[in-house]
């Protein structure tokens, strides 16, 4: 099977190649997959460049211990472990499986059975394959953390990106009027979906403009913790999805010392993968959620694609649809 490999870490476009490699054989627990759609994401950004450096505790600290990157697949179950009874051969899945690890940029992977859930008809694999990490983390941001209310103001740092584009809409659907941040090419492109204000980060930093926020969600986290505390009205929450490594323990130490003082909080997503795709569902069915795809690209693709993904240029999630579905 063809699957995008790597064995030192490095510039994605130089250490990346697509290489024929054996087809996995499922485990008694395990599904095997054949793999329609994966899409783009910050720990394959991170995993292939081995930055920050702190990842490499988890990843390997000289070489990569995963050598296949990828974390989000639609596809359909190939083969199943003599222990699986939630799924058939035949049968459409998808999810995120970053909870038990990486390997989507295949053909073909095996994963544990309860990483997956049933895709319905009407969802298409490459939209399917942009659902599970970014809808999970807008959804528990807004409304597990964040209380999302009915009305509130809101603001979202990184708007153009994966999760900015369906938090927007998740945000909407309270008549929340929402402000999203992003790099001035990518502005018009967020009104069409939803936003009521764009700022471009480039020419402002939306942390002095003198406006706050109820409530912000933020897919970046490249400012003081306390430049956020500016920007949030009495009693207004700041909940982050990621970051760097030494930001996000920075935030989350600074928080917590905060909160002994103010009413403002300040939180970080700690994510559940696949919690209440339920709920997408059945917003996507009643046409009340959209999915906007940077692509679908083809395998061969990838290491361009997670270049361009790394700078920040990309719109909605970037989908690679495997070549086999030609």
């Amino acid at each position: 099977m063809k699957a995008v490999q790597f064995t030192t870490y490095g510039n994605p476009e130089r250490v990346l190649d697509v290489r024929e490699v054996e087809k996995p054989i499922p485990k008694n627990h395990e599904v095997l997959v054949k793999v329609r759609a994966t899409a783009i994401n910050d720990y394959d950004w991170s995993l292939v460049r081995g930055k920050p450096h702190l990842y490499r505790l988890m990843f390997g600290l000289f070489r990569p211990k995963v050598k296949i990157p990828g974390m989000e697949l639609a596809g359909m179950v190939d083969a199943v472990g003599s222990d699986v009874t939630k799924f058939t051969v035949g049968e459409a899945v998808f999810g995120d499986i970053s909870e038990y690890g990486f390997g989507t940029f295949a053909e073909y992977i095996c994963v544990d059975a309860t990483a997956l859930i049933k895709k319905p008809e009407n969802l298409s694999f490459e939209e399917a394959t942009a659902v599970p990490h970014a809808f999970c983390l807008a959804l528990q941001a807004l409304r597990d953390l964040g209380k999302l209310k009915k009305g509130q103001k809101i603001l979202i740092n990184g708007g153009g990106g994966g999760v900015g584009y369906l938090a927007v809409q998740l945000a909407k659907l309270e008549d929340c009027e929402v402000t999203g941040v992003d790099s001035g090419e990518k502005l018009e492109q967020m009104k069409a979906i939803g936003f009521d204000f764009v700022v471009d980060y480039e020419k402002t930093n939306f942390t002095k403009r003198g406006e706050t926020y109820d409530l912000i969600l933020d897919c970046k986290t490249n400012q003081y913790p306390w430049s956020y505390l500016r920007a949030l009205s009495p009693n207004g929450k700041y909940v982050t999805i990621g970051g760097k490594p030494g930001s996000l323990i920075q935030m989350l130490f600074f928080g917590k010392l905060q909160s002994l003082f103010s009413s403002k909080k300040l939180q970080i997503v700690s994510l559940k993968p696949n919690k209440d795709l339920d709920y997408f569902l059945e917003l996507y069915t009643q046409k009340k959620i959209q999915v906007l795809i940077d692509g679908p690209y083809l395998l061969e693709n990838t290491p361009r694609l997670l270049q361009y993904f790394g700078e920040g240029k990309h719109r909605g999630k970037v989908v690679v649809r495997l070549e086999h579905i030609k």
